[in-house]
């Protein structure tokens, strides 16, 4: 080959997968991992591709759920993640577990002897030049200082590694709107809205003490060891902390009911009132306005679902306060992942703002293809939306509201794949005898036409013969 290899830095899932599909097309590629010349907080072997945290690449139920969906789209693209995940599966019921061990051993043995790959045990301290040629940064939440200072020296963001205040986000079609109703406070229009941009649920007195008393007795998470000296943002308190504060505190912050009137009931006042907000530009998914919480996931369902209105909630991604480091993508990157200020920079994995394994490795894989394509000239498109991987992708790089004024995106966050992140179909499915499904037969119906749309959509990009 005489075209200059491809760096890729990070040896986790997202960099091993670069690095492997990078080299699948014949490409030279130089992967770069700091381990164990410089050490994590987190990681305990040298190992590429090692876990650190669950075991679990969650579920692989292709049929039903999004997850399940993204593993089959990553098989039928070749993932070495994936391979070397069901050769090492341990039993998990439904869930796809691996041997830890045996997974990292043979992600690493598979990249050693890869002809096309080199690795390289040594720490990349800066944002690469463009001398280099193409680079993939692939260095996920536990970036090293160094490096995470040039990015935001080129990137012109305020900020990149802190606590993430994440609050629940929830299916909008989960959400009982003969309780809830739509307005904003005090029926103001803003940039973009109409005076009812706002879902609201409304808590009577004694409702909102139950719920008080379920924040405070609730289990929580401990932070990591790692995460101890790194402090909150004032404006991002967990719930639980500010209920603790004093018992109307959330009535007077998060959850204050002035300027609402229920659609429902408009001659009764709300005690308290818990709004959620539009957070993709499909519509489909609403998240829950302040309500960033370190309570335990099992808890936390159980809790916010206490609220009326989300008795029956599904949560697209549940809250949560951890260290992270991840890029204001939508801002920062295009949509095939290049840096804008630096075009033959591309992120991958964590760090654009996704979460998971199988999320990391499905952006990781995406950025080696277009990579990979981009050095031979061959012509790519990114794959289309209504599989998980393009929607994962249109997450990262385009799916958010934005202010009318500024155009920046409002409220990036992380987040795992979900149905709610795929466009709706066009028709929903029924029943044999052709009458609408309800309840859980229309959720189920729903969710499998998705996957098998998504699925169908996926393979006909990756045989496109530009693919």
């Amino acid at each position: 080959m005489t075209q200059k290899p491809i760096h890729v830095v990070g040896g986790g899932l997202a960099g091993s997968e670069a690095a492997w599909q990078i080299a699948q097309r014949g490409l030279n590629v130089v992967l770069h991992e700091m381990r164990p010349q410089r050490k994590t907080d987190a990681h305990k072997s040298d190992g590429l591709a090692e876990l650190v945290c669950s075991n679990s690449f969650r579920s692989d139920d292709a049929e039903n759920n999004a997850v399940g969906l993204l593993h089959e789209e990553l098989r039928n693209a070749g993932s070495l993640i994936m391979k070397s995940a069901d050769a090492n599966k341990v039993p998990a019921g439904s869930a796809l577990a691996v041997d830890r061990d045996g997974f990292s051993n043979s992600v690493q043995a598979a990249l050693e002897e890869h002809p096309n790959v080199e690795i390289r045990r040594e720490e990349v301290s800066g944002i690469p030049p463009q001398e280099w040629g193409k680079v993939i940064l692939a260095t996920g939440p536990l970036t090293s200082p160094s490096l995470s200072e040039d990015i935001l020296r080129v990137t012109g963001e305020d900020s990149l590694a802190f606590f993430d205040a994440i609050a629940p986000i929830i299916h909008t079609d989960s959400i009982n709107m003969d309780v809830a109703w739509f307005q904003s406070r005090y029926d103001k229009v803003g940039p973009g809205g109409n005076g009812k941009d706002y879902i609201n649920c409304p808590l009577d007195k004694e409702q909102y003490e139950a719920f008080i008393d379920a924040l405070i007795s609730g289990e929580k998470t401990d932070f990591k060891e790692w995460e101890q000296n790194t402090p909150y943002f004032d404006g991002c308190l967990p719930i639980e902390v500010m209920a603790e504060r004093g018992r109307e505190t959330l009535r007077h912050g998060p959850m204050k009911p002035m300027g609402l009137t229920n659609a429902h009931q408009p001659d009764i006042k709300a005690y308290a009132v818990v709004q959620l907000r539009q957070d993709n530009a499909l519509g489909t998914l609403y998240n829950m306005v302040g309500f960033q919480t370190k309570l335990k996931y099992g808890a936390q369902s159980e809790i916010l679902k206490m609220i009326p209105g989300l008795e029956n909630a599904q949560f697209a991604r549940l809250g949560g306060l951890h260290r992270n480091t991840f890029l204001n993508s939508p801002k920062v990157l295009d949509e095939t992942l290049r840096l804008k200020a630096a075009p033959h920079i591309r992120f991958a994995g964590q760090i654009t703002g996704c979460e998971g394994y199988v999320e990391s490795t499905a952006i990781g894989c995406m950025t080696g293809i277009f990579a990979a394509h981009e050095a031979l000239e061959k012509s790519f498109d990114i794959p289309p939306v209504t599989s998980a991987c393009g929607a994962l992708i249109e997450h990262i790089t385009g799916g958010h509201l934005v202010h009318e004024e500024s155009g920046k995106p409002r409220s990036f966050q992380p987040m795992n794949i979900n149905f709610g992140l795929l466009p709706p179909l066009d028709e929903m499915p029924k029943a044999e005898d052709g009458k609408r499904l309800r309840g859980k037969d229309k959720s189920r119906a729903k969710k499998q036409a998705m996957a098998r749309r998504g699925l169908e959509d996926f393979k006909a990009w990756m045989s496109d013969k530009s693919i």
